[in-house]
């Protein structure tokens, strides 16, 4: 039976983890076996984690971690190397903020077999045009410097094999902020076996996004820098 690590980073989503929790868990059940629901609380300024430790309660197949505040990308290949760590056959991420639907995960579960990598296409996007223009940007980005064509590099919404997955995180490196960025370029640009399947992408269902155009602009531009180091150990 496949052991999935469903992860997710968490950061002053104390409106939001509770509705989470309750929305993935019956997912996490559904696949069964040794499969659990990790969520790395990012150093939350709020009781993210304390609600986390009070969920477990009634949530047997959640897993609270708490951390030091590090930023989305580490937290999350935080989450991957606790996976891996684990003996996960399969990653799934996803946010915490409840953008996303747990229903369209069946869809990547079904195709887990015949890709190493099912990762979504955010169609409709509703949470606001100037993150449509990022998304549109950064994919110009990984195309100058890795000289692929990935359609939606950062997606929130991803099942990857273990193995794969293990490999490219030897070339990423650990506080990467664009850390699914980089996977998902390095994978295309692997050749890896990679299906697209478009997801819904709601607005954040509580709290306020943490990330503003001009904290974006200021990752965005030391991403060049990192991104380069990358290719050159490709």
């Amino acid at each position: 039976m496949d052991k999935i690590y469903f992860v997710m980073p968490a950061y002053n989503e104390e409106e939001n983890i509770e509705e989470v929790v309750r929305m993935w868990h019956p997912v996490v059940e559904g696949v069964g076996g040794e499969s659990r629901l990790v969520i790395a609380n990012d150093g939350s300024k709020d009781n993210t984690y304390a609600k986390m430790l009070e969920l477990q309660k009634a949530y047997p197949l959640l897993v609270p971690l708490d951390k030091p505040n590090s930023g989305h990308g580490a937290t999350v290949l935080f989450l991957y190397r606790y996976a891996l760590e684990n003996g996960a056959d399969y990653i799934f991420q996803t946010d915490s903020d409840g953008q996303t639907l747990p229903q369209e995960f069946a869809a990547f579960y079904e195709n887990r077999e015949e890709y190493d990598f099912v990762i979504g296409s955010r169609k409709g996007r509703q949470d606001g045009k100037s993150r449509v223009v990022v998304t549109r940007v950064l994919r110009l980005v990984v195309w100058l410097m890795f000289h692929v064509w990935v359609k939606d590099a950062n997606t929130p919404f991803r099942l990857m094999k273990a193995d794969r997955l293990k490999k490219i995180m030897e070339v990423v490196p650990p506080d990467f902020f664009l850390s699914n960025v980089a996977i998902s370029a390095i994978a295309v640009r692997w050749k890896y076996r990679i299906k697209w399947i478009p997801v819904t992408f709601r607005p954040r269902q509580g709290g306020v996004n943490s990330i503003n155009l001009k904290r974006i602009f200021k990752i965005g531009w030391k991403a060049l820098g990192d991104f380069r180091k990358i290719v050159r150990g490709l």
